[in-house]
């Protein structure tokens, strides 16, 4: 562990000239972030700290939120009931594709935007300010801190989302979703509108690594035997259509956003976070990508490096 702050200052002065990507800017809130900001964390198990860069400025969780949300559903309602909703299966396809099952009306999984708009619809609340206070006491239990919803951010993302809304409604004419469409779409652009920072989503990386309790505080987050089932998919399905690749150049379980944020869990080792808005093509942090590939080579993080010793 005594090599990690020297790792991740190295990585963060060869990745931070990188200019290649673009901001996003379909949520017009998001295009004011610094193409500049950069930071890197890692949160092991034993509640260790590494972080190097722009790590404690905030910025919304937007599509990171969606394995948390997962695990919600799964407490909620139970394995079965989320599976006849939303499948596990990874689809090739961009993050907001209009594709469901033409018999079930089910969404391939719960990564798409699709998939998270009907996991939300599964959390318990009787209101959707229920549901939103209890998605705050969940993320506060895994960042051990309070989290709140940007509502600039909030506001931009609700007026111009058309494409979301449209999906909505398809759940809703499908039966996959059954509350209203309105208050199903909103609770889905609170929780990616939840502000959060580099080493909050280490943090919380670090709780699906250890098996569900938070490392730096001991409190439990998600309960055990779900985690396996948010780590599977997020594994298969976390990256979108560059899911294969990651796979194959990364090896662990991550899950990106559109506001920069990559998320990796070592389990039982780690969890990995990294922030940077320039995206490419995919929808995916330009740096973020370059931090994990050498993080994965450097440690040996990948699961299938069986005969390897780790770096650390």
């Amino acid at each position: 562990m005594s090599d990690f702050p020297h790792i991740l200052d190295e990585l963060h002065a060869t990745f931070r000239m990188v200019s290649d990507g673009t901001v996003a800017s379909y949520i017009p809130e998001l295009s004011k972030a610094n193409s500049d900001w950069f930071g890197i964390a890692i949160v092991t198990t034993d509640g260790q700290v590494f972080h190097v860069g722009d790590t404690e400025q905030f910025f919304t969780i937007q599509s990171v939120s969606k394995p948390f949300t997962y695990g919600m559903a799964l407490e909620d309602v139970g394995r079965d009931r989320v599976f006849s909703k939303v499948a596990v299966e990874p689809t090739g396809k961009s993050f907001n594709s209009i594709v469901l099952d033409e018999t079930t009306g089910r969404p391939p999984n719960p990564m798409m935007n699709s998939g998270a708009i009907a996991i939300g619809d599964l959390i318990a609340g009787e209101t959707l300010t229920d549901k939103l206070n209890r998605l705050l006491a969940v993320f506060k239990r895994y960042t051990g801190r309070d989290v709140h919803v940007d509502a600039p951010v909030f506001t931009s993302e609700r007026l111009t989302s058309h494409r979301n809304r449209a999906i909505t409604n398809l759940l809703y004419a499908s039966g996959t979703v059954t509350g209203d469409i309105e208050e199903v779409l909103d609770f889905y652009i609170q929780q990616c509108a939840l502000l959060v920072n580099t080493i909050d989503l280490a943090t919380m990386a670090a709780t699906l690594a250890n098996r569900g309790i938070n490392p730096c505080t001991g409190e439990r987050a998600l309960e055990q035997i779900y985690v396996r089932d948010v780590l599977s998919v997020m594994h298969s399905c976390g990256m979108y259509d560059s899911s294969g690749e990651w796979a194959y150049r990364v090896g662990i379980p991550a899950k990106s956003g559109v506001s920069g944020a990559i998320i990796g869990v070592v389990p039982d080792r780690m969890g990995i976070a990294v922030f940077s808005p320039p995206l490419d093509e995919r929808g995916h942090s330009v740096r973020g990508l370059k931090v994990f590939e050498a993080l994965s080579e450097k440690l040996c993080l990948h699961i299938f490096d069986c005969g390897s010793t780790p770096g650390i």
